[in-house]
């Protein structure tokens, strides 16, 4: 109990603060940008950054604030938050989907460290999807049994070479993130018939 305490009072003090100043400066240059004369092109770039920079800080925070507050322990805040994104990410760019999670057990309780690394992995390839697949549809399963928990992330798009691929920044960073949490990463794709990512973690 004395863990869920720290964990809220930290999830608390890292939104009410920290993630409501990085707002204000974001606004801040905003304002000031569109106060700026038109011929201050380098400064309203300048200013342009600090607000981009602080807006993805802000959704870096949120993820942090929800991976490590206690009451969001359950696979239904992790599904809940997977869907969002992927509602916010593709369908700005007109990528329909489908999310389903065939008899999952919403109430089944998983590790703050695996319910952060697994959204970080679908987060990463959500984008990866929305920017380097060309597809018109996605589709994203999650399922839980024994222990376990099974995410496939499946797209229509151009797909690629697996072999002998390097896997880039992007999918560099998901294996890394399954290696954390003792996860099985397996990608399946070939050129001109989509991609498939599959991760399976251990709930705890």
């Amino acid at each position: 109990m004395e863990i869920e305490r720290v964990r809220t009072r930290i999830a608390s003090d890292l939104h009410d603060d920290i993630g409501a100043n990085l707002s204000l400066i974001a606004g801040l240059s905003d304002i000031l940008r569109q106060q700026l004369p038109s011929s201050d092109l380098r400064i309203s770039e300048r200013l342009s950054l600090i607000a981009s920079v602080s807006r993805r800080s802000v959704d870096a925070m949120s993820d942090i604030v929800w991976a490590i507050n206690p009451n969001r322990d359950q696979l239904s805040d992790l599904t809940q938050r997977m869907r969002r994104f992927a509602t916010e990410t593709l369908g700005s760019r007109g990528i329909e989907f489908r999310f389903d999670s065939p008899g999952l057990d919403h109430n089944t309780n998983v590790s703050a460290d695996v319910r952060r690394e697994v959204f970080l992995i679908f987060k990463e390839g959500v984008n990866n999807i929305a920017r380097h697949s060309h597809c018109a549809f996605a589709d994203f399963r999650i399922e839980s049994d024994g222990g376990m928990v099974l995410l496939k992330m499946s797209d229509n798009g151009v797909g690629f070479e697996t072999a002998g691929a390097d896997w880039g920044q992007g999918l560099a960073s998901m294996r890394k993130r399954a290696e954390k949490i003792g996860a099985e990463l397996n990608l399946i794709s070939s050129p001109g018939r989509g991609a498939t990512l599959i991760v399976k973690a251990p709930l705890k």
